[in-house]
């Protein structure tokens, strides 16, 4: 008996922490609005029970874009990119901080609902999906539209779904309509539908990679599905070079892992000002500890421990450097991993000043299969690494 031909969807929450603050400020609606300032900058209640709400004219500091709403992406101001960079695009902007236990709660929402419909998930982060709808009964156009409805009905926010034969067809598909999107193709599509896209489009295929296609002619995906494979192989070695011919023709034989295990989970944090290991030591100390407790915090949320702790610091010059220490038994408690890190922070040269701090727990073991699953809670946070 022949094989079902495959469905996968990706779904893809549109301007998710954006739209979820629009919820909670319905008021801007249709306005530019960033979100990633800080806690000062939360809206104030008027005495006429109006909010008062912050510009991003006035932050100042060396934050970062967490998202935008789509009036303000049209404006130039997209995720990850500097807030006084963009507050030069977009002065009048509102100004938002970020509230992710709030987007960790819709998050939850919204797949529970899809779970509801379509239980084949694969969780790739906390606004996007994919689902595999390949033994599912209902006809596509149908079965997408009732998915769609399910994460309105439970968040109140729209999402942009694409269904095709996989991966990473149905993740471009996913962006192609956005916001509130259905896209939905055939390998038969991929000619008309897919070649005329820029390279970027293609998942996996990053901002060097786009470069370099782009130096040599190679612009958007039917250019690459015709391109020489003796040049792409040239480029960029044999393995790649077969997976850019590829993708490029819709080829993706990824199943949807309904499962895995996380490698590691990390806290980091990027200051206001860079920060100095001698000068600015007790406001390192205390920053360093918090990491520590609160990424104690996620371990124990999610049910894990670790044997591996490591560090990460970025210098004012933007050098990255890394440093871990392998512990006998795996921890998940604040304290071990303070002292961990502490003797990973001893490792690295301090001299310059820090414009970034973070630190990670790596070769985990769920809390559930250890023998003994007794993890203390307190111990000395505040001694000094």
């Amino acid at each position: 008996m022949s094989q079902p031909p495959r469905r996968i969807a990706h779904l893809d929450m549109d301007a998710f922490y954006a739209s979820v603050e629009l919820l909670r400020y319905p008021e801007l609606r249709g306005q530019a609005v960033v979100i990633g300032g800080r806690s000062a900058n939360a809206p104030t209640l008027r005495a006429d029970g109006t909010r008062d709400y912050a510009r991003l004219r006035d932050y100042a500091g060396r934050g970062v874009v967490t998202t935008s709403t789509y009036e303000a992406r049209a404006l130039g101001v997209f995720s990850a990119m500097g807030m006084m960079k963009a507050a030069a695009l977009a002065p009048d902007a509102i100004l938002l901080p970020a509230d992710f236990d709030s987007y960790r709660h819709y998050s939850r929402l919204f797949k529970t609902a899809v779970a509801g419909i379509a239980p084949h998930i694969e969780d790739r982060g906390i606004d996007e999906i994919y689902i595999d709808l390949t033994d599912h009964p209902d006809e596509t156009p149908a079965l997408a539209q009732r998915i769609k409805d399910a994460v309105r009905a439970a968040t109140g926010l729209s999402c942009s779904i694409g269904i095709a034969p996989n991966k990473l067809l149905a993740k471009i598909c996913s962006d192609l309509e956005k916001p509130n999107g259905m896209t939905l193709i055939s390998h038969d599509d991929v000619p008309t539908r897919i070649w005329p896209l820029p390279v970027r489009k293609i998942n996996g295929i990053g901002p060097k990679a786009n470069t370099k296609l782009i130096a040599l002619g190679i612009e958007t995906v039917g250019q690459l599905a015709h391109a020489d494979p003796k040049l792409l192989q040239e480029h960029f070695g044999l393995n790649t070079a077969q997976w850019l011919r590829d993708v490029a023709h819709g080829v993706d034989t990824r199943a949807v892992v309904t499962s895995s295990e996380p490698k590691g989970i990390s806290r980091e944090t990027t200051f206001e000002r860079d920060l100095h290991a001698k000068h600015d030591r007790a406001a390192l100390s205390d920053i360093f500890t918090r990491l520590c407790v609160r990424l104690s915090e996620d371990l124990h949320r999610k049910r894990y421990a670790g044997r591996t702790v490591g560090i990460k610091l970025r210098y004012a010059d933007f050098h990255t450097v890394t440093r871990d220490v392998t512990l006998p038994q795996p921890t998940a408690d604040a304290a071990t991993i303070r002292r961990a890190a502490g003797e990973c922070l001893r490792r690295v040269p301090l001299e310059q000043r820090i414009r970034l701090l973070g630190v990670r727990v790596s070769a985990l073991t769920p809390i559930d299969e250890l023998a003994q699953a007794r993890f203390p809670v307190q111990g000395d946070l505040f001694e000094q690494g």
